[in-house]
């Protein structure tokens, strides 16, 4: 027995070494921690248990009977965070630079199949160069399986993607498919093609950050959710960001003790909004005063910053926050923040997730590079996104609320379920300025008349009491008592039970 007993552990060692030594040496000369160091650092501590610790590739061709290394370049199991149950695999750089073989896929899948199963998050930790190329089509067999996974899942268990190196060819697609992704700043880099490729085919010379790194994909793409600083900051975060989700889509989001006063009255917000309607402030300034201990995790901070969206907890439920931002491009809905906005609502939905939304909109952005990159069908996909869904919608309206964009953002008219205004709220088609110019067109070369009906028509619409004297508005609310108030809307609508029509599926304008 004793015989058997160490050559188990002998095997084991051998396993947990990966590449070797000298690999392993280069990975951490890079800034970067191996598989087992990240998933450690991950998980709570001791509570990890993997599988397939001994799985090999199985192939002869190209000299690779000859290059068997147990694990086949991915590390998976399940353990803990906070207690909690996931699943995770973490590609390992050390072993044939983390690429895929069938065996390697095999691997994967049956993280992702187990926690369906048993209704638990999957993390996958991404440091990796593609498909194994001596396995050929085996190879991107098992990149299609790992896809259909992860399309089966979607909607059903949370699923969350961590770019820690390299992400090429078919790795990227299934980061693609899971609902965030995060990368590390200057050691991560994701593209369908990479540079080589590139400069055959199109002659731009470009380099891998500029190709696919975080300030293409965190900044310009939107592809990813956030980037970090290194691997110990993302894989915090990731462990913070799960605390708000819920293990599947069968549960509630996790609530927590909340030490913050849920009658807090923040009387700074009365003055929040400045008297100059033309003036920016900032909106997370509301977000932090009005959550519980000024706790929130935005998503795609340096995306679209004219949507800011994230999770918060108020009174320790766990809700999805989705804020114009007045501070960028003065809070105007526009391609990219539309997209935004609606993948981060529907996750919501997907998850039971309630969604709080502070309105200040001037409209959606006008001209020919919006029109011409198709503003209509992306606007359409923030609207249908909030039309859909049946959580819990709460809204306030803080400042301006014009035209097209009142209606999408969380409006009484798609479902908003309780929906304020603070007293500087303006609901109307347009400004004063432009609506004037239109109705008194024949009095433009009369300054004084003009001025005279833009004070007229504010005094009639630059205000939510006519929105609030057809029932589009609930109450309009001072701004110290928001947090108070948003408390008890949300114990009010706990018990909310609302379905769509039975359909297969419906069909946004993706």
């Amino acid at each position: 027995m004793k015989h058997i007993l160490e050559e188990l552990e002998k095997r084991r060692a051998e396993a947990r070494l990966g590449g070797g030594e000298k690999r392993i040496a280069s990975q951490h000369a890079k800034g970067k921690l191996t598989a087992r160091e990240r998933i450690d650092l991950l998980l709570d501590e001791g509570s990890f248990e993997e599988f397939d610790m001994f799985v090999e590739h199985r192939v002869a061709e190209f000299g690779m009977d000859k290059q068997r290394i147990p694990g086949d370049g991915v590390v998976t199991g399940w353990g803990r965070i906070n207690g909690r149950v996931v699943f995770v695999f973490s590609k390992d750089f050390t072993v044939f630079g983390g690429s895929l073989s069938s065996a390697h896929a095999e691997k994967i899948l049956k993280v992702q199949r187990q926690a369906m199963k048993v209704g638990a998050p999957v993390i996958g930790l991404f440091d990796a160069g593609g498909a194994r190329i001596q396995e050929g089509v085996a190879a991107l067999g098992g990149y299609a399986d790992i896809f259909l996974e992860n399309t089966l899942a979607s909607g059903v268990i949370p699923q969350i993607s961590v770019i820690m190196g390299p992400c090429a060819g078919g790795d990227v697609y299934s980061p693609a498919i899971t609902d965030f992704i995060f990368m590390v700043k200057d050691t991560s880099y994701m593209y369908v093609t990479g540079p080589d490729v590139v400069k055959t085919v199109t002659h731009e010379d470009v380099s891998h950050e500029d190709l696919g790194g975080y300030r293409v994909h965190a900044l310009k793409s939107g592809v990813a959710d956030g980037a970090f600083e290194n691997d110990l900051e993302a894989l915090t975060q990731v462990r913070r960001l799960v605390d708000f989700l819920p293990l599947n889509n069968r549960e509630k989001p996790p609530v927590r003790e909340a030490y913050d006063e849920p009658g807090r009255a923040e009387m700074s917000l009365d003055t929040l909004v400045p008297a100059n309607p033309n003036k920016p402030y900032d909106m997370k300034e509301l977000i932090l005063k009005v959550v519980d201990e000024a706790d929130f995790f935005e998503i795609s901070p340096d995306f679209a910053k004219n949507i800011v969206v994230g999770f918060a907890r108020m009174d320790g439920q766990p809700v999805g926050i989705v804020a114009n931002q007045p501070q960028t491009l003065a809070g105007v809905l526009d391609i990219d923040s539309s997209r935004k906005g609606a993948r981060f609502v529907r996750f919501c939905d997907a998850f039971e997730i309630p969604i709080v939304t502070f309105v200040d909109v001037p409209g959606f952005m006008p001209g020919t590079k919006q029109e011409q990159g198709g503003l209509i069908r992306h606007g359409a996909k923030l609207l249908f996104a909030y039309a859909e869904a049946t959580v819990p919608k709460i809204t306030l309206i803080t400042r301006k609320a014009y035209g097209g964009a009142y209606d999408v953002m969380s409006s009484k008219h798609i479902r908003g379920d309780i929906n304020y205004a603070w007293p500087t709220a303006e609901i109307a088609v347009m400004g004063s300025k432009g609506a004037v110019e239109i109705i008194f067109r024949s009095e433009i070369g009369d300054p004084e008349a003009i001025a005279a009906r833009e004070a007229e028509y504010k005094a009639r619409f630059a205000n939510p009491f006519v929105a609030a004297s057809r029932g589009y508005i609930d109450d309009v609310i001072m701004p110290h008592s928001t947090r108070k108030r948003i408390v008890n809307a949300l114990k009010n609508l706990k018990g909310k039970q609302l379905t769509n029509p039975w359909k297969k599926h419906d069909n946004i304008p993706l």
